[in-house]
Order: C-alpha cells, then sequence, then structure tokens
C-alpha cells in the first residue's frame, strides 16, 4: 500500500469522536477518479479522502460514494462538486445508511442496527465502506431485478394461458440487453463477492470483514440476483424464441399463398390459350 496511508493506521480518523454515521449512496455507473491521482489521499484501494468540515469520504469507481462524520448539507455540498466525475448519474441514488460506535471491549461487527468498531482507522472504514458500498449497489439491483419481473411476469402467465404474446422483438431485445449489463457491472465492475484489496496487507480485519460480509448477506443476496437474473433471461429468450418462429410461420404461409396463386394465374392463362 502507499506510504501515506501508514501514516494515518492507527489514528482516529474523525477527530475523537466515539460515535458516528456511515452513510452510502450509489450515484451513477462510474466514477471518474483520475482528478484525484495527483492529490495525497488517507489511502486508496478504495480511494479516502478528507471531506467536509472533519469527515471522511471513500469513492468507488463502480459509482458509490460512502460518507463517514458528515453532516448531510456537508454530503450535499461534496456531491455537487464531484457531480461532473460521475458517468450516467441516477436521478434518485440508492441510499444505505448505518450508526457506528467506537468500542474497545466488545466485539467488532453489526449489533442492533449499529456497527461496532474498537478504532475509527483507516482500514476498518475501509472494510466497512466496501461493505457498505457493495450492500448500496445490490439494493438498487435487487429494486431493478424487481421492476424487470413486473415486465415479464405477464408474459409468462400469457403463455401459461395459451394466450398469444403481444410484445415485440425489439423490446423483448432490450430486456436481454438490460438483463446481460447488469450482470456484466455487478461482476466485472463491483466484483461483490471478491474481498477486498487490503485483506492482502492487513489480513488480521479478515475476521471483521466476514463478520460484516455476512450480516449484510452480500453473498446470498448477489447469489439470489444471479438467479433471478438466469430466470429472466430465459423466460425473455423463450418468448422471443416462440415470437420468431411464429414470424418463421407467418412468412412461410406467404411463400405458400403466393406459390398457389402463381400455379392459379399460370393455369388460368392456359385454359385461355387453349
Amino acid at each position: 500500500m502507499a506510504e501515506p496511508m501508514t501514516e494515518f493506521a492507527s489514528d482516529n480518523l474523525l477527530l475523537g469522536e466515539t460515535e458516528t454515521t456511515a452513510r452510502a449512496l450509489f450515484v451513477g455507473q462510474r466514477l471518474d477518479l483520475k482528478v484525484f491521482e495527483h492529490t495525497e489521499p488517507l489511502g486508496d484501494a478504495p480511494l479516502t479522502i478528507r471531506a467536509g468540515t472533519a469527515g471522511v469520504a471513500v469513492l468507488f469507481r463502480y459509482g458509490a460514494v460512502v460518507f463517514f462524520g458528515m453532516p448531510p448539507a456537508e454530503q450535499v455540498a461534496f456531491l455537487a462538486d464531484i457531480k461532473r466525475l460521475v458517468r450516467d448519474p441516477f436521478d434518485t441514488p440508492e441510499v444505505d445508511e448505518v450508526g457506528v460506535q467506537l468500542t474497545a471491549d466488545q466485539p467488532e461487527g453489526l449489533s442492533q442496527n449499529r456497527v461496532r468498531l474498537q478504532a475509527f482507522d483507516l482500514e476498518r472504514l475501509q472494510l466497512l465502506a466496501d461493505v457498505l458500498a457493495k450492500s448500496v449497489v445490490l439494493s438498487y439491483y435487487e429494486s431493478r431485478v424487481a421492476a424487470q419481473f413486473d415486465h415479464i411476469e405477464p408474459l409468462a402467465q400469457r403463455l401459461k394461458q395459451g394466450r398469444g404474446v403481444r410484445n415485440s422483438a425489439k423490446a423483448l431485445l432490450i430486456h436481454i440487453g438490460d438483463i446481460l449489463g447488469m450482470e456484466a457491472k455487478m461482476v466485472g465492475r463491483v466484483e461483490v463477492t471478491e474481498k477486498p484489496e487490503l485483506l492482502w496487507d492487513h489480513p488480521e480485519h479478515e475476521r471483521l470483514y466476514q463478520r460484516l460480509e455476512d450480516e449484510y448477506e452480500l453473498s446470498e443476496r448477489h447469489a439470489a440476483l444471479e438467479r433471478k437474473l438466469t430466470l429472466l433471461t430465459r423466460t425473455t429468450e423463450t418468448v422471443l424464441s416462440i415470437l420468431q418462429d411464429k414470424r418463421t410461420l407467418r412468412v412461410e404461409w406467404y411463400i405458400t399463398i403466393l406459390i398457389v396463386f402463381e400455379i392459379v394465374l399460370y393455369l388460368g392463362e392456359k385454359h385461355l390459350w387453349w
């Protein structure tokens, strides 16, 4: 890890606070963090910087931001300041919030809707930010998948009842593209099931990360999303295949009718000739 991080490794980054609030927002599909390359952040992987009067912000390239110790007004000002860095911003960001308590005599982890940490040092805040960021991204895609089911379920019901499918092939292809896009973003960008890089340098925090990951059910939620996305893809592809088969059958009928019409014309001309 970079040298600037070791300086703060054992310090309380929240200036003596014993309780604070962590707030995670999924603001857009991507954050351009190149502007911070020439600054001296508290840490990288993920990028951690001072923000507001006495707070800390952790930024992720896949579009999530996590604030520690920052009042709402400072959060709004910070988001407005980095708005130009957000690619494909959401009209309404997905938000998750949890209280964080400094405790030296209790096990670390989530308990009674509060996260207990034995220090507000860089590594612990980064680990918590990693979990919260992944959780808020999962929440966003869980909502998106639920909306996709609202579109696909009526199609399945119509097929079950033996009724026709009215959707166009173009609309179904858009659904398939949207579903595949969600899969690519969760696996390729967010890497929900991957452990954060800092655990390679700080394996002593493995237990804390495991507890937080278990409490937020990251692996379980990711697996459930993958199953739903697979079901959505299979259902959409089935309906698309039915539409294509119907279109092929319709074309075959058109060809047959044309052939019959040509035969009738030929026979009519032959009869007139005789």
